[in-house]
């Protein structure tokens, strides 16, 4: 591997009809890589798995809402590869999969991860390690994928360019939301990347300077 050759790489593939981030991460000296919140479009999907000749060896899931992973049960099969995460708090979201009343128009079933995961465990992909943390608010099973070399975060509905993750759903909370990110994200570093579940990425700085909901200013 080359001296300019990243350990772990990152692309972006919009999904469903919310445009959701789907995160395709590999590891640059293995080529193996995995998908954090396939939640539809597997045809996209599979054409970046072909662009970018990654061998895809697991699902990664931030959270149990229908445009991050109504279809990763599916595309699991398909591949023949692992489901891991959530965290086992968002497992009555997943369950919802299957009532096209919740789905919001969305094509989903429900399935059950391989692995749950809990703040302070680890996920390989190919050789590279990521960090769980374990953010609930937006959901209470809400996990984020950590590379602390490449200082990169994929965060789900945590937080946002210039927003938050919204917590009018069930089992939603906010003050829990603002701990997650206050306690959880800015503690990594400010000069973290974060991508986020929807919307242009950003860094934990610049939320930590701008970010109406969670700036440092509003807690003087």
């Amino acid at each position: 591997m080359s001296e300019t050759q990243p350990p772990l790489r990152a692309g972006i593939i919009p999904v469903t009809a919310f445009e959701q981030n789907c995160t395709l991460i590999w590891c640059t000296k293995t080529m193996r890589g995995a998908f954090i919140d396939a939640g539809g479009d597997l045809d996209r999907l599979k054409l970046a798995i072909e662009k970018t000749g990654v061998t895809v060896e697991k699902l990664l899931v931030t959270h149990g809402h229908m445009d991050h992973c109504g279809m990763t049960g599916v595309f699991a099969r398909e591949l023949g590869v692992p489901i891991e995460g959530p965290h086992e708090a968002d497992r009555f979201w997943i369950e919802t999969l299957d009532d096209p009343q919740k789905r919001y128009g969305l094509p989903g079933e429900s399935f059950e991860p391989d692995r749950w995961l809990h703040d302070g465990d680890t996920v390989t992909v190919g050789e590279v390690t990521l960090d769980v943390l374990h953010c609930p608010g937006h959901t209470p099973g809400h996990v984020v994928f950590f590379h602390a070399p490449s200082r990169l975060a994929v965060v789900g509905d945590v937080l946002f360019q210039g927003s938050i993750g919204r917590t009018d759903f069930p089992r939603g909370d906010h003050q829990q939301l603002l701990d997650s990110i206050r306690n959880k994200l800015w503690p990594l570093g400010d000069d973290v990347t974060f991508i986020p579940g929807h919307g242009p990425n950003s860094t934990f700085g610049q939320e930590r300077a701008t970010n109406p909901f969670v700036a440092d200013s509003r807690y003087g």
